[in-house]
């Protein structure tokens, strides 16, 4: 029976993401593809700052 890996939290998961696509980049000459993956390494960094602006949201809403 195969063994579950343990689930990896929201962070854990943009950031993995974050750091393949950042070596994916270093690979890449100018042009549309390389502009594409700046833009989805910028989404993840925007993702990464809302995650981060609702959690301290519920944790203030549950300290009330």
């Amino acid at each position: 029976m195969r063994k579950r890996s343990e689930p990896h939290t929201f962070e854990q998961r943009l950031t993995a993401q974050k750091q393949r696509l950042e070596h994916e980049l270093s690979g890449l000459p100018d042009g549309r593809q390389r502009d594409g993956v700046l833009a989805r390494i910028n989404q993840l960094h925007i993702a990464a700052e809302m995650h981060g602006y609702l959690m301290l949201r519920d944790d203030a809403a549950a300290s009330r």
